[in-house]
């Protein structure tokens, strides 16, 4: 069963609130609502939204804040996201300041009083033409393997390489740091080895996959792989026909 489109509203006042959650309910999203920055950022943990709804809440410049973190944030970044300010006559007290609207870096900006009808089909715009791509680290000690991964997946609508890794601590490390959905991952490389490096990944990051793409495709290499936690193996020798599809079946 297709999964519903997930929505976050965040806002203290309770009529908006409510009434932007009944109604997106009605057209079948599924909804999880926030008061201020840290139950938003909670939600965000539990489950990534597929857009999210940033209206007002205490104290003032929190909701700037909570925009930028999920700009910043690698896994978050991508999500679409509308911003509703303040009434005009209440701005200086509940809105967002000058400086903050000048950083803004939503899809769309609203003021209130909302129609909650009138955001939904926004909201329907941003997910059509927003293509949620996947994200890719490259772990490979060699310069020109990983610029030919770059550069085929970098004609891929639906995948996006977010960085590159030298060796197997580098990947770990990269992978702390860049969220990535799908580590592509060398066997043999200097320093840590990738069966060590995936040991550690698998261990440590349960969002991402590690797929190990080798050019030791023996059968033992390919069984320690499944062993420490990769999920599939590509020989380089088929990584022109068969990486896309691996990617995209992870």
């Amino acid at each position: 069963m297709e999964s519903k489109p997930r929505i976050l509203i965040v806002d203290d006042e309770p009529t908006v609130r409510d009434g932007l959650r009944a109604t997106f309910e009605t057209h079948s999203y599924d909804v999880a609502v926030a008061t201020n920055r840290a139950e938003a950022e909670q939600c965000c943990s539990a489950a990534k939204p597929d857009a999210v709804l940033i209206g007002t809440i205490q104290p003032r410049g929190d909701a700037f804040h909570l925009h930028k973190w999920l700009r910043e944030t690698p896994q978050y970044s991508d999500v679409p996201m509308i911003i509703i300010d303040a009434p005009e006559e209440t701005r200086l007290l509940r809105g967002w300041r000058r400086e903050e609207g000048v950083r803004m870096q939503a899809d769309d900006y609203l003021v209130k009083p909302v129609e909650p009808q009138a955001v939904v089909p926004l909201i329907e715009r941003l997910l059509d033409k927003t293509t949620r791509k996947i994200k890719v680290l490259v772990a490979d000690d060699h310069a020109i393997v990983r610029d030919g991964i770059r550069a085929l997946l970098g004609v891929q609508k639906d995948m996006q390489v977010v960085g590159e890794a030298i060796d197997g601590r580098d990947a770990i490390q990269k992978t702390r740091e860049l969220a990535p959905d799908i580590v592509l991952m060398d066997i043999v490389m200097p320093g840590m080895n990738g069966l060590e490096a995936t040991r550690e990944i698998a261990r440590q990051f349960d969002k991402t996959k590690v797929l190990m793409l080798s050019q030791y495709d023996d059968e033992d290499n390919v069984q320690e792989s499944a062993r420490v936690g990769a999920l599939g193996f590509i020989p380089k020798k088929n990584a022109s026909t068969d990486l896309l599809s691996a990617i995209r079946s992870l």
